[in-house]
Parts: C-alpha cells; structure tokens; sequence
C-alpha cells in the first residue's frame, strides 16, 4: 500500500513515526510520502515538507507568511497527484489538513481519507465538523471523549487509545539515573526545574522569558528548558545567560523524568508530563489581555484547555490562560508544586488518568484498524 501522510508539528511527527512502524509491521509492502519531520524521515520514503517550514500560528502569522503557506499547500497537492496513494492519513492541524482532504476527494476519487489525532473541534471552530463529516472517511481518535462527542454530531469515530501513552513508555534512557542524564547532557547533577515552551517560535518568544524570570527564585534548582526540534541553541542564548539556564535538545521525556516540578505550555506536552508524574503548572500565553481571554471563554466550549483535565474531567493541574501568565502567579504554582500534599494530590490524579487511557499499544491498534479497513 501507498500512504500518505501529512503532520505539521512536532507532536505530530512523533506519533505520525510510531504509526509508519506499526504499517510496517502490518503491511510489508508500505511505502510513504509525508509532510512532516526527522522522526518519520527516519522511517523511510519520501519527505515532502519538514513541518518547522509550516508552523504558523495565528491569523497575523498566517497573514505575514501566506506566499509559504499557499506554496506549502501547492506542493502537497502536486505530490498528492504525483504519488497516487492509496490512503491519505492526516494528524492533527485542521486548518491544512482540511484543505488537503477537501482535495483529495475532489481531485483523487476513491481514495480514502483517515484522521489520526482529530481537530479539537470540541473546545472551537465546531463549524469544522461539516468538512470533516463531508471529507474525512474515518477518524481514528485518541481522546475517550471524542466518541461520544462526533456521535452527537452523527459520525461514528473509533477510540484507538492515547499516542503519548506509547511514546513515553518506548521512550529512550527510560529509568535511568540522573547521574547517567547529567553526564550525556552536561546539566548539573541538581534538583532541576523543566521549562517546557512550546514547539512555536511565538509560543517561545511569549512564554519562557515569564518561566524563566519565575522559576529562577527558586535559587537551589536548576532550570533546564526543553529545546524545540524547530530552535536551535542559538536561539535561546540570549536567555540562557541572563537567567544562568540550560538548554536540552531531543531529551524532553528524559528531562521530565528527572525534574522536580515543570512549568508547560499548553499542548500535547502538559499530558506527556503527567504520563510521566512531573507536577506541572499549565501557561497559555497570548496577547490581549483580559478582553481576548473573555472573548476566548464565549467561543471556546470547554472548560479546560489542558489535555490533563480535559481526559480527567476536573482541574488536576492548575491553568495559567492569558492575563494570568504573570511572574508572580507562575512563581505562586511552582512553589505550591514543592508542597507534599499538592505534589502527592496531583500524582494521585496523575494515576487515575493514566488508568483511563490504558496501555494498549496504540500505534499498533490504530495501524491493524486502518490496514483491515484498506483491505476490507
């Protein structure tokens, strides 16, 4: 079989890559063209596009770069008639990925097109759903809600288990010493505090220089950031002298597995650290203020912007949204993370949720579902 795959983040080439193994594994004769990044170039076939030349975020960003989104776009469509695949599967991203489903069931008839990691069209934009039931054959969902949810809107979605259940369990240097950690990253072999920005070079900008400023009272801790793939050290030098931190390519998990407490930008990673029972506190960081988180709260249909509670259904780990991303009041959450009864509270929730999402290799699951319905 031919697949096709389309992931523009780093999140989403992490469990686009997982996926690509497990196809492998189902059908011997795989063969892949993508948009997405080192990890699923690591597993063969052809990159069409890496995602750090598609990461835009916002309408002003979008805006700035829409001569590199319209090409990005273009050059997905040529390679989609080009390689002829027998399957599209697209992760995440709807506001591409939707476009690229809408031509594919205009311009590549018969040939089916599967959501891995579905819109979040429950927490906005649920207008989307009309595209989604109109192009997208199957979706193939990692958040037990998400069932119940599209089944309100007349679409039957298949729960195939949480992709970030896999990837920290595979993860490399898994229960290693922090001495073993200290020795191949050259931090120091010291209570350490993780700073986890982002993946988006505004997500950064907005986001760390507050993480920073707060966690650095904390005088008997280390603080290490969690380098995304699409920086490089160069880019966080300016901070990382100021504030005497330290940067970590590559090493997230291994990072989170040996901090104390983290400071997480809202995303696939504020999961990843409970997965992996770090304390966190949650930051969502935009401009404008008070009036755009108002504004935020009449369009946004969820109570909760972290995937921690959102899957748990109650407030686990605090949120930190907007006007509230203040020195203070992250330096206020990451003291209360030290205190033992928040700590031993918050990792009691840590193993309920990990409880609800289960075990089952999910890559595994979610590529035997896609490779039986192909063969159907």
């Amino acid at each position: 079989m031919k697949y096709f795959i389309v992931a523009g983040e780093a999140s989403g080439d992490l469990h686009a890559s997982n996926l690509m193994a497990s196809l492998k594994k189902e059908d011997a004769q795989a063969e892949f063209c993508f948009l997405g990044g080192d990890l699923m170039q690591a597993q063969g076939g052809r990159m069409v596009r890496h995602y750090r030349d598609m990461a835009f975020m916002g309408i002003v960003s979008v805006v700035k770069n829409l001569d590199k989104v319209l090409n990005n776009l273009k050059g997905c469509q040529q390679e989609l008639l080009a390689f002829r695949p027998d399957v599209v599967i697209l992760v995440d991203y709807p506001s591409f990925n939707l476009k690229i489903a809408k031509f594919v069931k205009n311009k590549l008839k018969g040939i089916p097109v599967y959501y891995y990691i579905s819109p979040k069209l429950w927490a906005w934009k649920e207008y989307r759903i009309k595209d989604m039931k109109k192009y997208v054959d199957r979706v193939y969902s990692i958040l037990p809600f998400e069932v119940e949810y599209f089944r309100k809107h007349d679409f039957e979605v298949e729960y195939v288990g949480n992709p970030c259940v896999d990837a920290v369990e595979n993860r490399a240097h898994k229960g290693e010493s922090f001495a073993a950690f200290a020795a191949r990253t050259g931090v120091e072999e010291r209570p350490t505090i993780a700073l986890l920005a982002g993946s988006r070079q505004q997500e950064i900008k907005s986001s760390l220089p507050i993480m920073l400023e707060s966690a650095s009272s904390f005088k008997d801790y280390q603080l290490v950031i969690a380098g995304a793939p699409s920086m490089t050290q160069a880019d966080y030098e300016p901070l990382l002298s100021k504030y005497s931190a330290k940067v970590v390519f590559g090493e997230t998990y291994e990072l989170l597995q040996q901090a104390e407490v983290a400071a997480v930008t809202s995303g696939t990673a504020t999961l990843e650290t409970a997965l992996l029972r770090t304390p966190q506190v949650v930051i969502y960081k935009m401009s404008g203020g008070k009036i755009l988180h108002r504004i935020l709260e009449k369009i946004i249909h969820v109570p909760f912007i972290s995937l921690v509670n959102l899957i748990a259904g109650k407030g686990v780990v605090k949120e930190l949204i907007i006007e509230e991303v203040t020195v203070a009041n992250v330096r206020k959450e990451l003291s209360l993370l030290f205190d033992s009864t928040v700590r031993e509270r918050m990792l009691r929730e840590y193993d309920e949720l990990i409880a609800l999402l289960g075990k089952e290799p999910v890559s595994d699951k979610a590529a035997k579902a896609i490779y039986a319905r192909l063969m159907a």
